[in-house]
């Protein structure tokens, strides 16, 4: 039967055990959906480029075949992503459904022009190349106007690679405050047992036998901790994709693994390399230097 002094100490061990894997489990969870957020950044970025429409619009002299000779010339283009043609009937219609009445019968005749609607790969929705590219299809005599939302391609352009320096940033940041707050966690651990280091080593015992459990214990409070982290991080991506599923955060699974994988080996690696120095640390110290 144990005393009141050993159930004590074993409140202790445990709240201290705790507090490691409550600290290692909330850093990482942070750290990982940094990580999410940067491996997505350039996905998340290429899915609003791709929805940017260059409309190239045809005026009364075009015949069928122009506009299928083109339409089938940007369908084998290697930077199209995919190309629609709206007829000036179709657009009509769709302006009666959308505003509820013909206005074809107060102006007497349809004004609207054949228009072909093309989405380009991400990598080529720039301001230099949608202009390159408006440019050439103008030059067709019956073409009468190529529109694209330029100050919508300026923000996105612009601001992507700023809003990825900083993301980087903000991820190194974390991955410093991750390593000091776990090993501080860890190195209080530890604290609380340097009078059985010292014994141990008094009696004989070789410092890598010493560290050994020590070392076995932290591994598996990092693995506990980095475990909680991923069922945590998956939970919370799960709930996000539920009520957003716009954002196709699973659409990538590899990233997923690659963050989880990560979570995992940067809490059992800090464990690791944290429990060591610490150990070594109260090795190296006198007996009368551990009060």
């Amino acid at each position: 039967m144990q005393t009141p002094f050993e159930r004590f100490q074993n409140r202790r061990l445990i709240s201290s055990y705790f507090s490691v894997v409550v600290s290692i489990s909330l850093v990482l969870f942070l750290l990982g959906a940094l990580g999410l957020l940067v491996l997505n950044t350039k996905a998340i970025s290429d899915r609003f480029k791709e929805q940017v429409v260059l409309s190239v619009y045809f005026n009364d002299t075009a015949k069928d075949a122009d506009i299928a000779q083109l339409e089938k010339a940007f369908k084998l283009s290697p930077e199209v992503k995919s190309v629609k043609f709206i007829s000036k009937e179709d657009a009509a219609s769709m302006m009666q459904q959308e505003y509820g009445a013909d206005f074809l019968d107060d102006v007497g005749y349809n004004p609207l022009e054949d228009v072909v609607d093309i989405n380009l790969k991400a990598d080529f929705v720039t301001e230099q190349f949608l202009d390159s590219l408006s440019q050439l299809q103008l030059q067709k005599p019956f073409i009468s106007e190529v529109r694209y939302d330029q100050d919508l391609v300026h923000l996105m352009t612009s601001n992507v690679k700023r809003i990825s320096f900083w993301i980087l940033v903000v991820c190194a940041v974390f991955s410093v405050i991750a390593v000091l707050l776990i090993n501080s966690s860890i190195r209080l651990a530890i604290y609380s047992k340097r009078f059985i280091i010292k014994t141990m080593q008094m009696v004989g015992a070789t410092k890598s036998f010493i560290r050994k459990p020590f070392i076995f214990q932290s591994l598996k409070l990092g693995l506990l901790g980095s475990t909680l982290a991923v069922v945590g991080l998956a939970t919370a991506l799960y709930n996000l994709e539920k009520y957003l599923p716009e954002l196709n955060l699973f659409e990538e699974p590899i990233h997923l693994l690659l963050v989880g994988v990560g979570i995992v080996l940067f809490g059992v690696g800090i464990s690791w390399v944290s429990t060591f120095f610490a150990t070594q640390r109260f090795l190296k110290l006198r007996s009368d230097q551990l009060y």
